[in-house]
């Protein structure tokens, strides 16, 4: 089974994510930019009320057996200082059912989109 990993992270921590997973042998990944809020309902800078604060998600699809490992690679490298930070973001996982390749149509299997 397939798992994608989707990581919501802090935009100057972004690349660190990227160069840990890469050394970590977890090269694929997508990168965008969005913009929202978690807990903290914005950021209030003197009398301005920032609503939505910039972020960048990360999406990755790996093995199940290396969920874990994956994980613990984007929290290591995306957390802020020793203990963490509100703000720091989230990582949502979720099973992925199927996968096509676009230029052939053809279905893959598991074993053939994590390589």
């Amino acid at each position: 089974m397939m798992i994608m990993i989707r990581a919501i992270v802090r935009p100057e921590k972004a690349d660190d994510v990227l160069a840990s997973l890469m050394d970590a042998g977890f090269p694929a990944v997508t990168k965008y930019s969005v913009a929202g809020r978690g807990k903290q309902r914005g950021i209030k800078i003197g009398e301005v009320t920032y609503d939505e604060i910039p972020k960048t998600m990360l999406l990755s699809v790996v093995k199940e057996q290396d969920k874990d490992f994956v994980i613990e690679t984007i929290m290591d490298s995306a957390r802020s200082g020793n203990k963490g930070a509100f703000g720091d973001g989230k990582i949502f996982v979720t099973e992925v059912e199927d996968v096509y390749t676009i230029s052939s149509g053809i279905k893959e299997e598991a074993e053939e989109v994590a390589a």
